[in-house]
């Protein structure tokens, strides 16, 4: 199995900390409660991508189970054992959908043996600070998407957006001002919405947790003056000092925007990410 690294882009705050439990419990459950990525402006011809139903309610489940990890650490200071207990259990349930099964296994492998030692060697691999970096050919490094497509209900007057997800691994230069190494940058794009508008009341906000070192933190994503400010898509970044290693992220909360004259604030369905940074 190989995790790729993300790739260069043209082009908000973090800081690492333990956040309180019921806070993020009760946020979570909000979340899960509801029922596609835009890259920035240059993917809008692509394809929508479709929601699976089955795989945002199995991962959408299990997204409150990161938040709590976020929030209480294994006794050892790094990720709690019953994370990846869960993982595997929910991966070798028999009977299920041989899509959501997969990217349950993806899961597993990510926080277990398997992507421990792919990890390894890809961090192994990297130019050394100071080195030149000059990605090319099948090994240079890619966006790191989230694991599915999910959706936001009311996004839109009478309607919901679809939603997607990307992290880049640093040191890149998107999203501006561009995550330093040993830092990830989050893009999260609501589809068919006007242009982002933050909202401190109700925010978007991404909970990760390093694998490998244990490091935890919540990172708000806003509105980005250098993407899709004019006529949206609705684009939401943010940059987090998570540490190299694996890192596995779930995005939760609200997307606010201007979109058909009208401010519209709505919740997403929690998306879920795995990435090496």
């Amino acid at each position: 199995m190989r995790f790729t690294r993300p790739s260069r882009l043209r082009s908000t705050t973090s800081r690492p900390h333990r956040t309180r439990r019921n806070r993020l419990f009760l946020s979570a459950s909000a979340l899960v409660a509801v029922a596609g990525l835009a890259l920035p402006a240059v993917a809008g011809a692509a394809p929508a991508p479709k929601v699976d139903q089955r795989v945002l309610d199995s991962l959408g489940a299990f997204a409150p189970a990161i938040i709590g990890s976020v929030a209480t650490p294994g006794p050892d200071g790094k990720v709690n054992a019953q994370l990846l207990q869960q993982a595997e259990a929910f991966a070798n349930t028999p009977g299920m959908p041989a899509e959501v099964s997969k990217v349950w296994r993806s899961v597993a492998d990510f926080l277990g043996e398997p992507g421990r030692k792919a990890a390894a060697r890809q961090l192994a691999a990297e130019p050394k600070p100071g080195d030149p970096e000059i990605p090319k050919g099948p090994n240079a490094p890619k966006i790191q998407e989230f694991l599915y497509p999910t959706f936001g209900l009311g996004c839109i007057p009478g309607g919901g957006s679809l939603g997607r997800a990307l992290v880049t691994a640093g040191p890149q230069e998107a999203p501006a001002p561009g995550p330093k190494r040993g830092e990830g940058g989050y893009v999260y794009t609501a589809l068919g919405t006007g242009p982002a508008i933050d909202n401190k009341a109700k925010p978007l906000i991404v909970s990760w947790l390093n694998v490998d070192t244990g490091r935890t933190g919540t990172t708000t994503l806003k509105r980005n003056p250098k993407i899709n400010v004019k006529d949206g898509p609705g684009t939401f970044t943010g940059i987090a000092r998570t540490g190299k290693g694996r890192v596995i992220s779930a995005i939760h909360g609200n997307v606010t925007t201007k979109t058909k004259e009208q401010v519209v604030s709505c919740t997403i369905v929690p998306v879920i990410g795995l990435a090496v940074i």
